[in-house]
């Protein structure tokens, strides 16, 4: 692998951007202009959009086009919610202009190793949105990670580790840990926390919503005027974030290292903690993507 890192000249740098929910908050339009604005001033050498970003409808294609615009390389996760209301894989594919849920992208020699965790034949599926990854595309990520010398980031909507991982996170965990010497990092979304952790050499990145905190309907609240609300009826399971929440993932090739870029912003009337959440991990639930330098 080391051969395989000195021929990248100089950092990776990618703007990422995860759960934005177009069809939840009301705000999603100026959320998404303020990340695309900030990213055409930066200019990373791609973007990245960890799933849950609009259902695959047609009303929604602008903000699509918006993110595709943005960068010669924008890069697309399914979310468990983009296809919501009857819309199918390919809706989104089609949407979106890509071939695959699932596919392997090269970024300045940095692998990017793209996972679709949406897929059904989960033995101990327990209802609700599939969490799982098939046997075809396990067997895929087998073969990809043997052909690559590295260096590889995971990505994937659904967690492979930590909290509300995928049905087959063991299964999965295993194949990326007998690969652990190539991963730097492991990133999801979906969670809407900020979280790292490490399984089997491997470490895995919780990256924040850029929208808010999902509370469910024990803590249904308004946090904003009637009238937003009136036309956003899920709005009040949540704990929104004041400014939108996203950053930029620096991989150095020379210490092998991601390093996180700080984003930090406040709650949208009361926090989850004063409406009395509790939820581990605690200090997960917050409305920042903290500075992080990860040593893969």
């Amino acid at each position: 692998a080391t051969g395989t890192l000195a021929q990248l000249a100089k950092p990776v740098r990618l703007g990422v951007i995860a759960d934005l929910h177009v069809d939840l908050i009301h705000d999603a339009g100026a959320r998404l202009d303020l990340f695309l604005k900030e990213m055409v001033r930066s200019k990373p050498d791609g973007l990245l959009q960890l799933g849950d970003f609009a259902f695959a409808k047609k009303e929604n294609q602008k903000f699509v086009d918006q993110f595709n615009k943005a960068n010669e390389v924008s890069l697309h996760v399914i979310g468990n919610h983009d296809t919501d209301g009857g819309l199918s894989t390919q809706d989104c594919l089609d949407s979106w202009g890509i071939k695959s849920p699932y596919y392997h992208h090269e970024a300045g020699g940095l692998h990017l190793v793209v996972l679709d965790a949406n897929e059904k034949g989960s033995p101990t599926h327990k209802g609700g949105y599939p969490q799982f990854v098939g046997k075809v595309q396990a067997d895929w990520l087998r073969e990809t990670l043997a052909e690559i010398k590295g260096p590889v980031l995971i990505i994937s909507h659904q967690p492979i580790a930590g909290p509300s991982p995928i049905d087959n996170a063991a299964e999965i965990q295993k194949i990326l840990s007998e690969h652990a010497d190539k991963i730097v990092l492991a990133i999801n979304g979906h969670t809407h926390i900020d979280h790292l952790l490490e399984v089997g050499g491997v470490q895995y990145l919780h990256l924040n919503s850029a929208s808010y905190h999902w509370l469910g309907s024990k803590f249904a609240h308004e946090s904003y005027p009637p009238a937003i609300h009136a036309k956003h009826p899920a709005l009040k399971f949540t704990s929104p974030y004041r400014d939108a929440l996203f950053t930029t993932l620096t991989f150095d090739p020379a210490k092998r290292s991601i390093t996180v870029a700080k984003r930090k912003t406040s709650w949208v009337g009361e926090s989850p903690r004063e409406l009395g959440l509790k939820r581990e991990p605690a200090d997960a639930v917050t409305p920042e993507i903290r500075e992080r330098t990860i040593q893969g």
